[in-house]
């Protein structure tokens, strides 16, 4: 099934229990594929890919409102963003652990011979690809940066 008929499957649901917080979400969810699809050049169908990338994208920015919230003490305001986000996240595959991410990247630093910060941008790059939609950018940033100095 596709995630455009997981997240009307769940809109449906989200409906019927009357769940303005999952309604909310997912209807952001729906708008997004819809602009996605409906973008010059598009295709009609998403790959698996630009659906991840959404889904991850639609999830930090209410994980950066929720904190922004946070700073200026709005908890009435964050804590709506933090339910949207873990809404929108259950159709994202399973993260992987810092663990698993550290040895990807400890692979790929040998694998290219990377000697410091220098190479930092070949090691991002090629561990971005092979963990697309598996781990969130930042936490690769920081193993790297951590693996290389």
């Amino acid at each position: 099934m596709s995630l455009q008929q997981n997240i009307m499957t769940a809109l449906k649901e989200a409906m019927k229990a009357k769940d303005q917080t999952a309604l909310t979400a997912l209807r952001a969810v729906k708008s997004a594929i819809l602009l996605a699809q409906t973008e010059s050049g598009a295709q009609s169908e998403l790959t698996e890919e630009q659906e991840l990338k959404m889904l991850q994208k639609l999830v930090k920015q209410r994980k950066d409102s929720a904190a922004i919230y946070l700073a200026q003490n709005r908890e009435d305001l964050a804590a709506p963003e933090l339910a949207e986000a873990e809404i929108i996240s259950q159709f994202l595959p399973e993260a992987m652990s810092e663990e698993a991410i550290a040895d990807v990247v400890v692979a790929t630093i040998k694998k290219v011979g990377a000697e410091g910060m220098k190479d930092m941008g070949k090691v991002m790059g090629i561990v971005s690809q092979e963990l697309a939609g598996k781990a969130d950018g930042k936490t690769i940033s920081n193993i790297v940066k951590q693996k290389l100095s």
